[in-house]
């Protein structure tokens, strides 16, 4: 004979529920909240009914939640898109149409009591429906508290994602958790939370979980991978010229800008903005696409059959941020790797990439150190190399010192700017290959090779004025990417033709930039003094922009492509010139092959010989014997003992 128990167990198995044992619904969710959710002042700009055309990329979710074949919806989107509302509408829908019992999990208690007060509070005092099923907390008997909602059929709880005793005690049929990225990895000693809360639902057919997040960093995000796992859809507007449909990310925004500086601040406006279709490159205004039609796509249809269904959404097609509002969270965010990940985070929304286990800009600021005060070299610099990045309006440069074992100096980084056609921009790059760098006892090092990206607009006038400055030990570059390119070659002889016209030849080196960047940030990881170490001085020219620059890139793999390991730009650090000169300045010293120990001790030999004649000057001084054949020591030092130190070398 079949027992209840048998029967209730053979149906949890086929996932079916048994005829007539649970009533239809009356309203599906997205009929419910037009019909009864009303939005309050405290959570929303408007007030009224909810309006499914205001927001009709929820209306998908909504049905998804009443669809008796779906068992789990993951939602992710950047702010301002209706994710609070979203959650909102379901838990109304289930106290008032469907009552069971509901556990809503927060990243944190201080959250989850938040929420309660700022959102589901006002949903029950202006909501009709549900104010009279959900008990008055005013009342000496009730049992409607903070974090703890009772109702004719269940009882709502808000709880954090770090109580286990919370996530792992009772059955629970719906399960809601909130911003799903900011959790707790684990509950106590449990576990992963998100875990413990699903097996709660075990003994329910028609349970249902829904995961909701602004998406954090790429790798780390618990709501990329949950978001995999189902449909992958993604909201998609109709181009008007071409009538494909595309879903808009900032990749695909075109602006123009105007700034101005007020009390050292850049300040911007953003005038003119438009879409760019994937499809066919038309423009169109953010007017007509908010207004096009618009559907979900999805990318793996497949997981409807396994009963979850993901959706991504980001700020572009919010009908409360403007483009030109996000724009300028960016353009002001330029700089600044914290806000620049919230603008991606919470705008975009998109998923911030991460450095692992990289230096960031705060350590190395914080790294920084004093160089002497009346120098421009610290002791154990050698040699010195300059790497030049040529952009369309300006040359940005790097002078870096090097020492025994790799160790090196930032020693001078600066910006000329001007057209790489014109000679007064090469004229002020003169005077940073020329200037002798001194160190505290008044000896010092020329720049001893430089190195000049010829890419861009202007390769002819860079390889020109390198020819002209071959002397200087000033030659061209050609960057090759890609694994197992060398980082430095022979140089070849190339061609310069100005206006058509052949007019010499120059030296070019071919360097291996991905070598080269993979060299600078190993040595950035090493953390004490010596080999290999990175040392930078406390000055303006190496402020946060600097280092923003400087790792503006990271390694990533990519198993489609013939050369699997590539070197990307980090999202919201697009000025990678630093980086560049960097690589170019090591790329010189690297071709410049130099005997360390022979330049130590010639280096030796004209400190001894600057110290001798300063011990003989105080001398005389002392004695009253004035000394015809002494110098001073600035002169002495650009003089004969520097002068046999750069003809030896």
């Amino acid at each position: 004979m079949t027992s209840k128990n048998d029967v209730l167990r053979l149906n949890v198995a086929i996932k079916k529920p048994l005829a007539g044992m649970v009533p239809p619904n009356d309203l599906t969710a997205t009929e419910w909240a037009e019909a009864k959710h009303r939005l309050s002042s405290e959570s929303s700009a408007e007030i009224g009914l909810w309006r499914a055309d205001r927001t009709p990329y929820l209306r998908e979710l909504l049905d998804a939640f009443t669809d008796p074949k779906v068992r789990r919806i993951v939602f992710v989107s950047s702010s301002q898109i209706g994710k609070s509302t979203f959650e909102n509408i379901i838990i109304g829908y289930i106290i008032d149409e469907d009552p069971s019992s509901i556990l809503f999990i927060h990243p944190t208690t201080i959250d989850a009591r938040e929420y309660s007060k700022l959102r589901i509070a006002p949903m029950i005092r202006d909501c009709p429906a549900l104010h009279k099923k959900v008990a008055d907390p005013k009342s000496r008997d009730s049992n409607n508290t903070i974090l703890q909602k009772t109702y004719p059929g269940g009882i709502l709880t808000l709880c954090g994602s770090t109580e286990a005793h919370a996530l792992a005690s009772k059955p629970i049929r719906y399960v809601i958790g909130d911003e799903r990225d900011r959790w707790a990895v684990s509950a106590g000693k449990e576990g992963d939370p998100w875990k413990l809360a699903m097996a709660r639902q075990i003994t329910f057919y028609n349970a249902k979980a829904v995961e909701v997040s602004t998406p954090t960093i790429k790798g780390a995000s618990a709501i990329e991978d949950s978001y995999s796992e189902g449909t992958m859809e993604r909201w998609c507007i109709q181009c008007p010229h071409c009538g494909d449909f595309h879903d808009i990310r900032f990749s695909d925004i075109r602006y123009e800008k105007e700034e101005k500086v007020v009390h050292n601040k850049k300040q911007y406006k953003v005038t003119k903005i438009c879409y760019a279709c994937k499809s066919c490159g038309c423009i169109s205004d953010e007017r007509i696409m908010k207004k096009q039609p618009a559907k979900w796509i999805a990318e793996n249809p497949d997981a409807y059959e396994r009963g979850v269904r993901s959706f991504w959404l980001n700020s572009f097609v919010s009908p409360w941020a403007s483009w030109e509002s996000t724009i300028l969270e960016y353009l002001y965010a330029i700089g600044s790797t914290a806000k620049m990940q919230v603008v991606y985070n919470t705008r975009f929304g998109e998923l911030w990439e991460d450095r692992g286990d990289l230096e960031d800009e705060g350590s190395l600021l914080a790294r920084r150190e004093d160089y002497p005060e009346d120098a421009d070299l610290p002791e154990g610099v050698m040699v010195l190399t300059c790497g030049v990045d040529t952009q369309d309006d300006r040359l940005e440069y790097e002078v870096v010192g090097f020492g025994h074992f790799g160790e090196n100096w930032g020693i001078k980084k600066g910006i000329i700017m001007g057209r790489p056609d014109e000679a007064e921009v090469w004229n002020r790059l003169d005077d940073v290959l020329e200037h002798i760098y001194r160190f505290e006892d008044g000896s010092g090092l020329r720049v001893s090779m430089t190195f000049c990206d010829e890419g861009g607009h202007f390769t002819q006038d860079v390889r020109l004025q390198c020819r002209a400055r071959l002397g200087k030990k000033v030659f061209a570059i050609k960057g090759r990417s890609g694994d197992g390119v060398p980082f430095t070659a022979p140089p070849k002889k190339q061609k310069i033709v100005v206006k058509g016209k052949f007019v010499g030849t120059c030296w070019q080196y071919a360097i291996g930039v991905d070598s080269g960047k993979q060299i600078i940030m190993d040595n950035l990881r090493v953390q004490s003094e010596g080999s290999k170490y990175s040392h930078f001085p406390r000055r303006d020219d190496y402020g946060s922009s600097y280092f923003t620059g400087l790792l503006s890139e990271r390694l990533v793999y990519k198993p489609e492509r013939k050369q699997p390991w590539q070197w990307e730009k980090i999202p919201g650090h697009e000025r990678n010139e630093p980086l560049d000169c960097r690589n170019y300045a090591l790329a010189a010293f690297k071709a410049l092959s130099p005997d360390m120990d022979a330049i130590d001790s010639r280096l030796k030999a004209a400190k001894r010989e600057i110290r001798g004649n300063a011990a003989a000057a105080l001398l005389g001084a002392v004695s009253g014997k004035a000394n015809p054949a002494q110098k001073p020591v600035r002169k002495k030092t650009a003089g004969s003992a520097l002068k046999k130190y750069y003809d030896e070398w």
